[in-house]
């Protein structure tokens, strides 16, 4: 039924080439149609409802074709996978190299395959990373002059919006100063009862301080763990031997790009006015984030295969809460992805909490 070629590339990469025999492709046609079919608005006919011949008049063959192919390599890649014991670990390139109606449909696909991993002793890097920590480290205070500056902070936020800052540098370069004209003491909202009481369920200014300290203290406690977890990790990762491969690294440098342009469209600005400020295109960017996403690609190889050896797994329980909570926040989401997203954040963090442990 279907005849595939597996060839493996460098960087534990595979390319499947082969093809869907015409008689099987041949029988997603009218699947196709009828899928296709169900967006098609049609004078003098209901939504979905539009009679095949008509149907046929309106959407251009290579339409349907495509749609075919799409069809069959969903419901036949992961069947090649399993007969070929082939562990993929990324999305599939999908190139097609023959298409027309009663032939076979022939097809490339390249995908990545779980690399060979040789992680150090982690438990053993974990521990030495832990121990090193200062006891004045451990030991979170939260001084009066921390409140006051968050206060402050706060006072300037509200006042009046006459100062503008020019902030889209900023999402390419963080860190950067950025001089700017500051509210005068004169123009700040007075800290009062009144003031907090707006802010959110506050009693006065002393139930609004104590609040402010112990969330101050627990954003601190959070950022402590957040700096001890990436020692481990980048400890870790760097003592692993793993050829990393390629298609993982350009799906990473596609998130942080995807990030960006979201930043930037967020603050009403045109991607392609913004690159051209910076004097950059896109193949620069990715060249320069380049570092950043293996980096990443390398993490989630890595927390994968202490979970594989620890026998981790995300309770069941959570993660169906948490597939509630995307797919709440996000109508359009996939669930069977929310699924897969949400198995594995809590699955990374069992495996921190794990690494932690080991003191």
């Amino acid at each position: 039924m279907i005849k595939v070629t597996i060839n493996k590339l460098p960087k534990s990469e595979v390319e499947i080439e082969g093809e869907i025999e015409a008689d099987v492709f041949e029988a997603y046609f009218n699947k196709a149609l009828k899928r296709l079919g169900e967006n098609v608005e049609i004078d003098g006919f209901r939504k979905g409802k539009v009679p095949e011949n008509v149907l046929l008049s309106k959407i251009p063959e290579a339409q349907i074709l495509g749609e075919m192919a799409e069809m069959a390599l969903s419901e036949h890649y992961p069947k090649i996978l399993e007969e070929n014991k082939i562990d993929a670990i990324s999305r599939p390139e999908i190139s097609i190299t023959k298409l027309a109606r009663k032939n076979p449909l022939g097809f490339k696909i390249k995908t990545a395959t779980m690399p060979e991993m040789i992680l150090p002793d982690y438990k053993q890097n974990a521990k030495k990373v832990l121990s090193e920590i200062k006891e004045e480290d451990k030991n979170i205070d939260v001084t009066e002059k921390e409140i006051e500056d968050t206060i402050m902070d706060i006072r300037k936020s509200r006042a009046p919006k006459i100062h503008m800052k020019d902030e889209a540098e900023h999402i390419h370069k963080e860190g950067e100063e950025h001089v700017h004209e500051e509210p005068k003491e004169t123009e700040l909202p007075e800290f009062n009862d009144e003031f907090v009481q707006a802010l959110g369920p506050f009693k006065n200014v002393k139930d609004f301080k104590e609040k402010l300290k112990e969330n101050i203290k627990l954003e601190k406690e959070n950022q402590a763990k957040e700096k001890t977890r990436l020692k481990i990790i980048e400890k870790i990762i760097d003592d692993s031997k793993v050829e990393m491969p390629e298609i993982l690294i350009e799906v990473e440098l596609d998130k942080i790009l995807y990030r960006m342009e979201s930043d930037i469209t967020q603050m009403g600005l045109k991607f392609e006015d913004y690159l051209k400020h910076l004097n950059k295109t896109i193949p620069d960017l990715r060249k320069e984030f380049r570092t950043d996403a293996e980096k990443k690609a390398k993490l989630g190889l890595v927390l994968n295969k202490i979970a594989e050896e620890e026998k981790i797994k995300a309770d069941p329980e959570q993660v169906s809460k948490e597939v509630i909570q995307i797919l709440e926040h996000y109508k359009d989401a996939d669930p069977e992805r929310a699924k897969l997203h949400a198995e594995n954040v809590l699955t990374n963090e069992k495996v921190f909490q794990f690494l932690e442990s080991q003191i």
